[in-house]
């Protein structure tokens, strides 16, 4: 049986974006499958003093995530798989701006009530966007962010914040970041290993949907 493997996603972050699409190339060399959940950067950031260009980011963020939450709760978990790639193909591979000609587009291809739309003016899904956080960046650490993932460990959950890398791996090569990741992030008191970035997610670096 596969190993389903969790990942929160905030449908804007370019580099969630990237560690989603590295994951579904996982699971054409592991054995996995990817449930994804809605996580919102603007929720984790709604007090905290941030630089105004970060500011106002977030504040355009509160949309999408709203409706990937929606639909989240009333069609299940497995209906963010085509709703996130719908949304992420035309916001991140196509950079086209946020609203609801965007939202209608993504609903549509992912098979959803377009309706659903309605949901990123709407604050009263706020709230669950906090239990969604909670619920993603509990076992990681809530001065996190995305992507989160949450994999079944042979000791118990194994939880972890990233990768955060650019280009996409592909094929074997996504596999072999795979195990090495569930390597580090599986060991006891392993906690970080990083290094400044130095590029950026480019749209020709991530894979078609």
């Amino acid at each position: 049986m596969s190993t389903t493997v969790e990942m929160w996603f905030d449908p804007k972050c370019p580099w969630a974006w990237n560690g989603s699409r590295w994951l579904l190339e996982v699971e054409q060399v592991r054995d996995i499958r990817v449930l994804f959940h809605t996580l919102s950067l603007s929720a984790l950031n709604a007090d905290r003093e941030v630089e105004p260009w970060y500011r106002e980011w977030l504040d355009a963020g509160w949309g999408p995530a709203r409706i990937c939450l929606a639909a989240e709760r009333a069609h299940g978990a497995e209906s963010l798989r085509e709703l996130y790639t719908a949304l992420g193909t035309h916001l991140h591979r196509k950079r086209e701006p946020l609203g609801r000609e965007l939202y209608v587009a993504a609903l549509a291809e992912a098979g959803l009530p377009v309706e659903l739309a309605d949901a990123a003016d709407d604050p009263g899904l706020d709230a669950g966007l906090v239990e969604a956080n909670r619920a993603g960046l509990g076992p990681v650490g809530e001065d996190l962010g995305t992507p989160a993932i949450h994999v079944p460990g042979p000791d118990g959950l194994v939880a972890f914040f990233g990768p955060v890398v650019t280009p996409v791996p592909r094929g074997e090569a996504a596999g072999r970041l795979w195990d090495g990741v569930l390597l580090c992030a599986g060991t006891d008191g392993f906690f970080e290993l990083k290094r400044s970035r130095t590029r950026r997610p480019r749209e020709d670096e991530i894979l078609p949907a």
